[in-house]
């Protein structure tokens, strides 16, 4: 429990205290956000407020990981384990990915970074290379950190999708979550607030898993699963980083996470779905980015239905994402970001609420 308290703290101050920095220097070299010329006119006066504050999440998750570990070496303990490694590789690789796409978007000075083609290409790439090495790695046990077993609050052993199929769901499940977590970013500090809420939720079912791990012994109800205290530590440490950067995201912000910040977390929680063998659960717990996507969902193919059948395409909404509809109905940023939040604080209990009922009903 202390190094899980202690990747969360190193990576709070790490991320509070080096944010600014990262302001300051995008800021000498105008790595400003673009915005988009179609979207609602009160963001125009964004234009230019530093991007990419992604990398301090994503660096600061990485160092709260890494001294955890110096400490747990320190006592003796035994280095990094594949599920957190892993985790990283996924975070830090979609990240780039992002990266990439934000990079474009300043150097083009437009609102479009990577085409649609090179940034799914970037999201294959990562996703089949994290899913084939999560089925390696077998520990003592003979245990991997990922299941071919689709899995709810724990494996479904009637649902087997084979090796191949595990690695396209993994793909699959990497790709919609990034890119989900990427359409709700648009407000200051929506995302940011929302992902630590998700990680908090991970960090708590991963130290139930380790507490409840079956090991060498089974008992009933325990957690077939490795590593869960280092994927606690991935989870604690990515949580902090959100709350670190929160404070300079916060609206009015003085930085923006970028795709950078938005897929790598988007990637992460998808990752931790998969190691936790949680991947149902994800669609819960990540129910504001599901209910933003859904959204976007809907208005394109109601768009797309009307104009096939009438020759006009129709909107659902007055614009995509969600958020936007909102900000077009007159309500007030800060009054769309608390009220998504408190949707995603509610998303996050029931999906808690639904994995300890297992937790109760098996223990």
């Amino acid at each position: 429990m202390k190094t899980i308290l202690i990747a969360a703290l190193v990576s709070l101050v790490t991320s509070i205290l080096c944010t600014p920095v990262v302001v300051a220097w995008f800021r000498r070299r105008g790595f400003g956000q673009e915005i988009r010329s179609d979207g609602p006119q009160s963001h125009l006066i964004k234009r230019g407020t530093p991007t990419m504050g992604g990398v301090a999440i994503v660096g600061s998750t990485v160092l709260g990981y890494a001294v955890a570990h110096v400490i747990i070496a320190l006592r003796g303990g035994g280095g990094p384990e594949a599920s957190g490694v892993l985790l990283l590789f996924l975070m830090v690789g979609i990240g780039v990915v992002g990266f990439l796409d934000d990079f474009i978007k300043i150097r083009k000075q437009r609102s479009l970074g990577l085409r649609a083609r090179a940034k799914f290409g970037g999201q294959l790439l990562v996703g089949v290379v994290f899913g084939v090495l999560a089925l390696q790695f077998r520990d003592s046990l003979g245990i991997t950190p990922a299941s071919t077993h689709l899995s709810y609050v724990r494996d479904l052993s009637a649902i087997s999708v084979g090796s191949v199929g595990f690695v396209v769901l993994a793909y699959v499940i990497v790709t919609a979550t990034s890119n989900a977590v990427n359409l709700t970013d648009g407000l200051d500090g929506l995302v940011a607030g929302a992902s630590a809420m998700v990680f908090g939720a991970f960090t708590l079912i991963s130290f139930l898993q380790y507490r409840n791990t079956c090991g060498s012994n089974p008992a009933a109800g325990c957690y077939q699963v490795r590593d869960p205290l280092d994927v606690a530590l991935v989870a604690a440490a990515a949580m902090a980083a959100c709350f670190g950067f929160l404070w300079w995201n916060a609206s009015p912000a003085q930085i923006f996470m970028g795709d950078t910040g938005s897929m790598a977390l988007g990637g992460l929680m998808a990752g931790l779905a998969i190691v936790t063998h949680t991947e149902l659960l994800l669609v819960v717990l990540g129910g504001l980015f599901a209910m933003v996507t859904l959204s976007d969902v809907i208005q394109i193919g109601w768009f797309k239905f009307t104009r096939i059948r009438t020759g006009t395409g129709r909107r659902v909404f007055r614009m995509a994402p969600l958020h936007h509809h909102f900000e077009l109905g007159g309500w007030e940023e800060m009054t769309i970001i608390v009220r998504f939040w408190i949707v995603g604080g509610l998303a996050v209990a029931f999906g808690m609420g639904l994995f300890y009922a297992d937790f109760i009903g098996n223990g």
